[in-house]
């Protein structure tokens, strides 16, 4: 009963019903497969009586989209943690597993779907405790923004002036993280064309399109979708912002090595965009994780991407 009432109809992530541009049918058939699922994982977490449960069931998914599971799970479990009478620690248990600990990036993600569900004063029931990896919900916040609100959000081009989470974060940064979420679901939005993409990301105002730029390039490499040419035609679209597509490509990298799910296609994307294998780019991504706290007007968060958009100019994997 609890999966029928809260599950969201798998038509909601039909191309059809989105008006999101398709490419090819091989292109629609991925990204329809990526929402089913991640609505598979919501209701794995919406049904299971426990977090271990759902996650005994989310390991037989085949590992080109388990991580997507996860993320429907993460958001699954933090609407539950909000709801009445439910104990508030799901999330947190469901980190505790060692499937979940492994998709520790997916399941923040998810969590930041919830609160794009959730009223604002429920945000405070919600389980981010690492003051670093909790900016990944802002970014989840802004796929499903983009995904759902695509007129507003994308096409609208639209930014919160007051932006309410993190309370301690820096003024309008909250923003930057949103954009990297809409950049992701830009992917999404473009049928993974990259011509489509890289035009959407160029109608925005150009301080916002480093980050758009990066959210694309991580979906490009762990959602795919896009063969050798157009991931370079990609890139050179990019232009000045090829540091911040490849940091993208990195985090997604480190994504899907941490819990073993590399495919082809993310080696394709890694070898484009950050000019190194997946392991390499999400070794990169680990070593370039800074220490807590830091102190200052940056977050670490923010550090953390600089550090591997710099690293990868270091070492003539991208050029600015």
């Amino acid at each position: 009963m609890r999966r029928r009432i809260i599950t969201p109809d798998v038509s909601e992530t039909k191309l059809s019903t989105r008006g999101f541009h398709v490419k090819s049918p091989e292109a629609r058939d991925l990204l329809e497969t990526v929402g089913e699922m991640f609505l598979t994982g919501y209701a794995y977490a919406a049904e299971a009586r426990t977090p271990a449960e759902a996650e005994e069931r989310l390991e037989e998914i085949p590992p080109r989209w388990r991580g997507f599971a996860y993320e429907g799970a993460g958001m699954a479990f933090g609407i539950l943690d909000a709801m009445p009478f439910q104990g508030g620690r799901k999330v947190a248990d469901f980190l505790a597993q060692p499937g979940g600990a492994s998709q520790v990036y997916l399941i923040y993600v998810g969590v930041g779907w919830a609160m794009a569900r959730l009223p604002k004063f429920l945000w405070g029931k919600l389980h981010v405790p690492d003051p670093l990896l909790r900016y990944l919900a802002l970014d989840g916040y802004g796929f499903h923004q983009a995904y759902f609100r695509t007129e507003q959000y994308v096409h609208g081009q639209y930014q919160d002036p007051r932006f309410p989470w993190p309370s301690d974060a820096p003024a309008g940064y909250a923003n930057r993280v949103i954009d990297q979420g809409i950049g992701r679901a830009m992917w999404f939005v473009g049928g993974t064309d990259p011509e489509v993409v890289a035009t959407l990301i160029e109608k925005f105002p150009e301080h916002r399109r480093g980050d758009l730029y990066a959210g694309s390039g991580l979906a490009a490499t762990y959602a795919c979708g896009a063969d050798g040419d157009e991931l370079r035609a990609f890139r050179d679209r990019a232009g000045a912002h090829r540091p911040q597509l490849a940091q993208g490509s990195a985090f997604a990298a480190e994504a899907r090595v941490r819990p073993g799910l590399v495919v082809p296609a993310t080696e394709a994307a890694t070898a484009v965009f950050c000019g190194v294998t997946p392991r390499q780019a999400a070794r990169i991504s680990e070593e370039c994780r800074p220490d807590q706290p830091i102190t200052g007007d940056v977050p670490a968060y923010e550090v953390w991407r600089q550090r591997i958009a710099d690293q990868f100019v270091s070492i003539g994997g991208v050029s600015r």
